[in-house]
């Protein structure tokens, strides 16, 4: 049996899934404004930041592949996705970005205000805790070696 999470701990998960449900409704209402359904967007938000593997698309969105190839055909046909052959290994087929793409990806990127102002309350200071805290809660390690340096002075424990 599990134990019963404390007043706190039910409060955070609260708030963060409030931030979720706002992300994804900002995000899905940005990617319509570019025409695109919200996975579209996603797929091209990733293969903006790498060329990938269908496979691997649908590893990182945690769905299935066939879900992508569909995604990425309809991407293809509006001139925002290209595919070509892995340089590693040409049985492997890449889905990248066309310029346009890129444009498109970035464009949606930087229309996503409801991220972006909230955080702008936020010191330095107060944005790099709260990443480093959010990369302790996923397991993910600190970028780069310089990540001591950036962390803010006095205790960071809870």
């Amino acid at each position: 049996m599990t134990p019963r999470a404390d007043p706190l701990t039910c409060e955070v998960v609260d708030l963060i899934g409030t931030v979720v449900a706002r992300y994804h409704e900002e995000y899905e209402h940005a990617a319509a404004e570019h025409s695109l359904t919200g996975a579209q967007a996603r797929v091209l938000r990733l293969l903006a930041v790498e060329p990938l593997p269908m496979r691997r698309i649908a590893q990182r969105l945690k769905c299935e592949p066939s879900n992508i190839t569909g995604i990425v055909d309809r991407l293809e046909s509006r001139g925002l996705v290209e595919r070509h052959p892995d340089a590693a290994d040409r049985r492997v087929k890449l889905a990248a970005p066309t310029t346009e793409g890129a444009h498109t990806a970035e464009r949606l990127r930087t229309s996503l205000d409801f991220a972006r102002e909230p955080l702008g309350r936020l010191t330095a200071v107060e944005r790099t805790l709260l990443k480093e805290l959010l990369q302790r809660m996923l397991g993910v390690a600190p970028e780069g070696d310089d990540a001591e340096a950036d962390r803010p002075e006095g205790p960071t424990s809870i």
